[in-house]
């Protein structure tokens, strides 16, 4: 019986595992960590969200800064609808929240981890924890990986390692060419009086543009203790992220905060204006903005609060919607999810062939998630990327060794 060693007990490694044939090979799965599927658990804020309701291969690639047009095969085989029906085959029920984000219906990542290592338990699959690989040595017909629990043979090598420096130096003297690792997903350190004091205030739709690099996002914002947050910053931050790293994470952001052009934003406020006119200005509830949010924008914008919304002169309200809509911002660094960390950059595409997920330079050496330079914005996509390259792993080596028997 064959010997297949897959180093990584992450999402992939337990994905490619939970699919396998066990009667056809032995399989054993190496972690360096003392527990598996540790992304897994901390996900989504510990409910794990699992993939995204997106069905259409060819709109689901659009969400992946690197790796979107080598995925276009790989989802056509295995997509977000086929993961949810792996897992609610398993007793795993789950629900598609109002933005297409998918997590179990006990929001708890531990209903994920149970059904892949019930599944492996069932299977009989050997898994070391504690286990760190040193080195893997490409022998005639084999691979020798040297681990600090000893060496082991295998046949066939699963490589799902996830993105660390070290796991991508072990396969770089294997031959493989490594595009330099950036984060990817992060959120923009900024000061500026605007935000002081207001952590934990959300906006359901914001946009967000970095004029020197001529791009945009759109989506919720957040403001945190360091700067903004949400899903407006983090695409941004995924599909710039190269950019941003050459700029040393310095440079100047445009908000619009009410995500409404500046001539609607106007027209808002001198419809408000007409019909309001004896509101102070502090009171008055004219956008969908919190109540704090609003009166710092008029401090910052150098208007008194009691002032009666009729007294405020043209130039005061064009600041306040300047400051509403087109609001200009330093950002000086980088704020990373430690748990849930991203990258950009890892093994160079070319070289793997996405049919079956093996390596074109090593024999009988598959490799997927988040080693690879393959990178998703936040909402499940990353998760759906090792879902489906772990299952293409498998299908190719069950379906390899069936047709072996019947030869």
């Amino acid at each position: 019986m064959k010997k297949i060693i897959i180093i990584g007990g992450g999402a992939a490694g337990f994905f490619c595992a939970a699919n396998l044939d066990e009667n056809q090979y032995h399989i054993t799965i190496l972690e360096q960590n003392s527990d598996v599927l540790q992304k897994v658990k901390v996900s989504g804020g510990g409910r794990c969200n699992v993939t995204h309701a997106c069905f259409d291969p060819r709109e689901l690639v659009q969400f992946y800064p690197r790796g979107n047009k080598e995925l276009l095969s790989v989802f056509t085989k295995f997509q977000p609808g086929d993961t949810m029906d792996w897992f609610e085959r398993r007793n795993v029920p789950l629900k598609i929240e109002q933005d297409n984000r998918v997590f179990p219906e006990s929001n708890s990542s531990q209903s994920i981890i149970n059904a892949m290592t019930q599944e492996i338990q069932q299977k009989n699959i050997e898994v070391k924890t504690k286990c760190s690989v040193k080195e893997i040595e490409k022998l005639d017909a084999a691979y020798l990986i040297k681990t600090s629990l000893g060496d082991f043979i295998a046949d066939i090598v699963i490589y799902t390692t996830g993105s660390s420096p070290k796991s991508l130096k072990i396969i770089e003297n294997l031959g493989h060419k490594i595009i330099d690792l950036v984060p990817s997903l992060f959120t923009f350190n900024i000061k500026d009086d605007l935000l002081k004091d207001l952590a934990g205030t959300s906006f359901e739709m914001a946009e967000t543009s970095i004029p020197q690099l001529k791009t945009e996002e759109s989506g919720p914002l957040l403001i945190t203790h360091w700067g903004l947050s949400g899903p407006a910053i983090l695409k941004i931050s995924a599909w710039e992220a190269i950019s941003l790293a050459k700029m040393k994470y310095h440079f100047e952001i445009e908000v619009n905060f009410i995500s409404k052009p500046i001539d609607e934003a106007e027209k808002m406020f001198m419809d408000f204006k007409q019909s309001n006119p004896k509101k102070t200005i502090g009171q008055s509830k004219i956008f969908d903005i919190t109540n704090r949010f609003w009166q710092r924008i008029l401090e910052v914008s150098k208007i008194d609060l009691n002032k009666q919304v009729a007294h405020l002169s043209g130039k005061e309200m064009q600041t306040v919607i300047e400051n509403l809509c087109r609001k200009k911002m330093k950002v000086t660094g980088k704020s990373t999810f430690k748990d849930e960390f991203v990258t950009a950059g890892g093994i160079d595409l070319k070289e793997i062939n996405f049919k079956t997920m093996t390596s074109k330079l090593l024999p009988q050496f598959y490799i997927a998630g988040e080693v690879l330079n393959i990178d998703a914005v936040t909402g499940g996509f990353n998760f759906q990327a090792c879902w489906s390259e772990a299952w293409l792993i498998a299908q190719d080596l069950n379906l390899k060794r069936d047709k072996q028997m019947i030869n």
